[in-house]
């Protein structure tokens, strides 16, 4: 059969001219009668290739009821063929930066309702391919409201140890607590703002609750301060010590009693161990006090550690305690460090590599 180009360009005018009628259509067509097309044809239309159409509008008045939900994928919660990598449990698994407002007690009677950062972790058996996320925060929400801290965090544990059938898991808690101090002088008075965490960890059936502390302070070198002395009395030259900010980590143990270890008494703990914490509110009287002050307790980064473990010593509601120290060296372009340990709790062959990158505290 001859085909001659006439023709053929007749049909491509035709064909042309269909599609237009297809596409023309389907702009007022409804959903249900474009699904309803040939693949084929459906294929012709704009966006479809060789997918089906699906709604771009967000569904408003849709509900998922529990026969729905249950038809759900959870590959979290699959069996274990869906497990890549080792064949090998983990020992922490969770969340970690979730925030919600925790209501904490404070030694005076009060209560305050702080923004509370929560890190929770449970144990995952090597059968096991995933935990339910969600489940640690909602059992969290469930408590917060009615309950305070360290209460917060035993409920929490149990609910979700039970939820998600782990047996070890650990939860803390990290917060900035306010106290109002006093300047040296003045009588003036503003909010300090502690570093706290609350951490309890629940292994093979033990629980174990911990405190941790950053205290902030000035820590004037003794060397520099005598080296100081000696150039004005020896040849009447003006010379300054070196101090610098710096920062302690308290990390203790609450051992069993019947007492509770108020986050103020570790605050005044830290103070009567080294009572040059940073200032709030400085008048030149405060400014001229706090040089005396720091004069008057020339410390070593060992010092300070040997000086925290003392009063951390002397409190029988603190079992093991580990104390970090770095003074943020003013003279070098380097740090000083120190760490001491009390007890096997904190006893470790190793330190994170950026611990004591995470003892700076710019203000």
């Amino acid at each position: 059969m001859n085909i001659h180009p006439n023709e053929l360009k007749t049909e491509t005018e035709e064909a042309r001219k269909a599609l237009e009628l297809l596409r023309g259509w389907a702009e007022k067509a409804s959903d249900a009668e474009i699904n309803a097309l040939d693949p084929a044809l459906a294929a012709l239309l704009p966006g479809q290739g060789s997918y089906p159409l699906l709604s771009r509008i967000y569904p408003q008045d849709f509900k998922a009821d529990e026969a729905y939900r249950d038809t759900l994928p959870d590959l979290q919660n699959g069996p274990s063929s869906l497990i890549r990598g080792a064949h090998a449990p983990i020992q922490h698994v969770g969340i970690s930066n979730f925030r919600l407002p925790i209501r904490f007690h404070t030694r005076d009677g009060g209560e305050l309702t702080l923004e509370t950062s929560v890190i929770g972790s449970v144990s995952l058996e090597a059968d096991k391919k995933g935990i339910n996320m969600s489940r640690i925060m909602r059992s969290f929400y469930v408590h917060s409201e009615k309950s305070f801290s360290f209460e917060v965090i035993e409920a929490a544990l149990d609910d979700y140890k039970a939820d998600l059938e782990s047996h070890d898991a650990r939860i803390m808690m990290r917060f900035s607590y306010p106290a109002k101090i006093k300047s040296l002088r003045s009588g003036l008075s503003g909010y300090q703002y502690y570093d706290f965490a609350l951490e309890l960890v629940d292994h093979k059936g033990t629980r174990n609750r911990f405190i941790h502390l950053d205290y902030v302070y000035s820590s004037t070198c003794p060397c520099s301060l005598e080296l100081s002395e000696h150039a004005r009395m020896s040849r009447g030259q003006l010379a300054t010590p070196h101090s610098q900010r710096s920062v302690a980590r308290l990390s203790v143990q609450e051992a069993v009693s019947d007492d509770i270890l108020w986050f103020e008494d570790l605050i005044d703990m830290a103070r009567r161990a080294v009572p040059t914490e940073t200032q709030v509110m400085v008048k030149r009287e405060d400014e001229q006090a706090f040089a005396e002050l720091n004069a008057a307790n020339p410390i070593f980064v060992e010092d300070a550690a040997r000086l925290f473990c003392e009063q951390l010593q002397d409190d029988p509601r603190v079992g093991d305690f580990r104390v970090a120290a770095s003074h943020q060296e003013s003279l070098h372009s380097h740090d000083a460090i120190s760490v001491l340990t009390e007890g096997e709790t904190f006893r470790g062959a190793s330190l994170d590599p950026r611990f004591f990158a995470s003892l700076h505290h710019p203000g």
